[in-house]
């Protein structure tokens, strides 16, 4: 039978990230009454053509809400499917690590629907595309979903719309972490986890409360963000990454 075991083949750290909150949501449970409700997932793709779409799921991990990661696997692209670059500042990834520690996506979707609880709500930065890619189905494999950029949106009086950050404007601005130094599947989800659990403080009353919420949000509004990685590399190792203003393959976009 698989075990989770098994499927940790590489050391996770998350010693990169201090908790700058007294979070209790945060506090490693220490009896059997504390059962996490709130789960994070992440996945990683390597390309596998120059298209922004041609992309194969190469790395998934999950992570509680007590910061515990339960599962991190490496995927191995399907038979006869070529990777034509890692992406490995984007993911962490590289041949090395795919080729020694990758099993089947069938095998790594079976664990993660063994680890993961039906109970689960899941958080994360556009979660639902997490879910869509590991085919997984809401209220049968989990109970539902927390997008981490809805739950950080603020409204822009200047543009009179919602305006919406990416993971690393969030962690930057709002947890003071560096990021650039370290983006994989296993992290990622830590982060996530993080920016929830910070959110769920800032909105209690030790944490301030919506006053401290609507702080904070002033504060992504007023910073500004670093040009993502698909921005910087509109073509990374001969890839397209998919950046509207910058496309280079020309392939269309969805959602």
């Amino acid at each position: 039978p698989l075990s989770v075991q098994s499927f940790r083949h590489h050391p996770v750290r998350f010693r990169w990230l201090s908790r700058t909150y007294p979070s209790p949501m945060a506090q490693p449970p220490n009896a059997s009454p504390y059962v996490a409700t709130h789960f994070s997932i992440d996945v990683e793709c390597v390309a596998t053509g120059v298209g922004h779409n041609a992309r194969s799921v190469a790395q998934i991990a999950l992570v509680d809400q007590f910061e515990r990661c339960l599962l991190n696997v490496f995927v191995k692209p399907p038979d006869g499917v070529t990777v034509h670059s890692y992406l490995t500042p984007l993911t962490g990834l590289s041949k090395e690590l795919i080729d020694t520690h990758g099993v089947s996506l069938e095998e790594a979707v079976t664990q993660l629907r063994l680890t993961l609880p039906k109970h689960a709500v899941l958080v994360g930065q556009n979660i639902a595309k997490d879910v869509q890619w590991l085919g997984l189905t809401e209220f049968a494999d989990f109970a539902g979903m927390v997008d981490l950029a809805g739950l950080w949106r603020v409204w822009n009086k200047q543009y009179n719309s919602w305006s919406v950050f990416g993971q690393d404007h969030l962690v930057t601005t709002l947890l003071g972490a560096e990021v650039a130094s370290q983006h994989d599947a296993a992290s990622d989800a830590l982060k996530s986890v993080r920016l929830f659990n910070y959110y769920q403080w800032l909105k209690s009353p030790n944490g301030g409360g919506d006053d401290a919420l609507e702080t904070a949000k002033e504060r992504l509004l007023q910073t500004p963000p670093q040009p993502s990685f698909a921005k910087k590399n509109p073509s990374f190792e001969g890839c397209c990454m998919g950046n509207r203003k910058t496309c280079t393959c020309g392939a269309p976009f969805f959602g």
